[in-house]
């Protein structure tokens, strides 16, 4: 990556890398109408470094967008929108490339759904449902993600969609240290003896690594409980005992460390539920056509089952403990060791199953490889069902659920109205509450297509409170600034890690209630 490049996106590159910052820079984004959601969004991507977009929306600039979109100003009155976007954006980063379409959204999914193939990601907002589900369509043939963005007076949702997205680096904030405090490996056992716990020299005593106490006292401890560890919480109480019998004194930091983290050295060998679902994928079936992702997670499970002995390949790195810095930097090196060798063994058992598959086995880089055993225990895969299905056969229980929850009642109640606001406009070509005097007459015709939605899902009955259709029909098919940027934001966040292939994307459907300021993903 050039110097420039590296000073202008420091801080992002401080979060995803460069890898991540690379995949950034060669995406390709589509904008289907930039009203203030989809200029807040695509706002955000550009300025961290987007390889390209392209706004589609066939408006002119009105009086009304000046009031909620500062990419606009008075010159751009009667302007192309699409245009006048567009060179805004262009002028937050000219390293991104930026074209429009003056086309209706609808149109062009209407008459030119080929269109959508070249991009990597569609953002759409503001798309009543006829036309999202026919987009849906076309995106996933097309295999193009789809992120859904609307925003709606006091609220607003995201969605994504696509067949599947798999996750290397999924960096999750919370997750034990890959230490094999549970299963040492000879290495680091034989290092672990050349230690003398009992030592008398209180510097060297008080700056033993924390790893070696544990390795040591539960070599000692399974010798004294036929070769098992801790399990119960009385074992390991015992266990932390026996940690603090070896303190010279009360202050010694490293024992304080060991006593912490005595935890790690019971925790059950073996790979997690997640993993293990992961491993015995369908998906696993390996062919041609099978996605790199996959290819490794076959050659993981034949690891897990070989080599590893029941565990993935070790992580490599180990955290910052008390210590003196040659025990420190040896332990570093031998944990490294084992990593590099799990990584090798990993590799050749990539490139068999390349050549069993009759694909190149050299396709896969190294580096791809080391990336996956570096992250191997985090792997997660997310699989988002079609709009129309969701729509069409939610998931009742969970439905039930949130239509019968106080803390889910406005989330799930704005979902519906929603849908229900675009039966509405399809009906009266109009969103409902947009005309003072018929304000009433709409609020009684939006209850009964929303009472009709829900029947048609099977529930019966007054499920949604008259206070939210009511301020739906007071919105009046407001795009509110404050709330289109946030929900361009949520959006533009889920791109990055889409397209990054890091953090875990959302699922379900994302919905903002602006009236209590909560979020809530809803998993229908």
């Amino acid at each position: 990556m050039a110097a420039e490049s590296k000073t202008k996106y420091d801080r992002q590159l401080r979060i995803w890398g460069e890898q991540g910052q690379a995949a950034l820079e060669k995406a390709s984004i589509c904008l289907l109408n930039c009203g203030p959601t989809g200029s807040e969004a695509l706002k955000n991507l550009v300025l961290g470094g987007i390889g390209s977009i392209t706004v589609v929306d066939g408006s002119k600039v009105e009086a009304y967008d000046l009031g909620n979109n500062f990419m606009l100003d008075e010159e751009s009155l009667g302007q192309s929108k699409a245009k006048c976007v567009c060179s805004f954006l262009k002028e937050l980063n000219d390293a991104v490339k930026a074209k429009f379409v003056e086309e209706s959204p609808d149109t062009l999914i209407e008459t030119n759904p080929s269109f959508f193939a070249q991009f990597t990601l569609v953002i759409a907002t503001q798309l009543l449902e006829n036309s999202l589900l026919k987009l849906d369509k076309i995106c996933r043939q097309a295999n193009v993600i789809l992120v859904v963005a609307r925003s709606y007076g006091l609220t607003g949702l995201v969605r994504i969609s696509l067949k599947e997205h798999n996750v290397i680096e999924s960096k999750p904030d919370h997750f034990l240290d890959d230490l094999r405090l549970h299963n040492p490996w000879p290495e680091l056992k034989q290092f672990a003896k050349t230690i003398d716990l009992s030592v008398t020299d209180p510097v060297v005593h008080k700056h033993t690594p924390y790893i070696v106490i544990l390795v040591r006292l539960a070599e000692k401890w399974a010798d004294a409980h036929d070769g098992c560890l801790p399990s119960t919480r009385q074992e390991k109480k015992e266990f932390k005992d026996l940690i603090k019998a070896h303190m010279l004194n009360l202050d010694e930091d490293n024992y304080k460390e060991a006593i912490e983290a005595s935890f790690k050295v019971s925790t059950p060998r073996g790979i997690s539920s997640h993993l293990c679902q992961i491993i015995n994928d369908a998906a696993v079936q390996v062919d041609s056509t099978s996605p790199d992702f996959w290819v490794l997670v076959a050659a993981l499970k034949e690891f897990i089952e070989n080599e590893g002995d029941g565990e993935p390949p070790l992580e490599g790195s180990i955290p910052d403990m008390t210590s003196l810095t040659e025990y420190y930097v040896s332990l570093q090196k031998i944990y490294q060791a084992k990593a590099e060798s799990d990584c090798l063994v990993m590799e050749q058992r990539v490139r068999n199953i390349l050549k069993r598959i009759g694909r190149d086995p050299d396709a896969i880089t190294k580096a791809y490889i080391k990336n996956f055993c570096r992250n191997a225990r985090k792997i997660t895969v997310c699989r988002y069902r079609n709009i129309e299905d969701e729509f069409n056969t939610p998931n009742l229980p969970e439905l039930q659920k949130y239509l019968t929850e106080e803390d889910y009642n406005f989330a799930v109640g704005f979902y519906i109205l929603l849908r229900a606001v675009d039966r509405f406009a399809a009906n009266y070509n109009r969103f409902p509450g947009i005309f003072d005097g018929e304000v009433d007459e709409d609020i009684s015709r939006l209850k009964t297509i929303a009472v009709g939605l829900l029947s048609d899902l099977g529930f019966h009955g007054p499920v949604l409170s008259e206070d939210l259709i009511n301020e739906m029909c007071r919105f009046g098919g407001a795009e509110l600034h404050a709330v289109a940027a946030f929900i361009g934001g949520v959006a533009s966040q889920e791109v990055i890690k889409l397209v990054t292939e890091q953090f875990v994307p959302l699922t379900g459907t994302f919905v903002f209630n602006g009236i209590d300021q909560k979020s809530q993903a809803l998993a229908l």
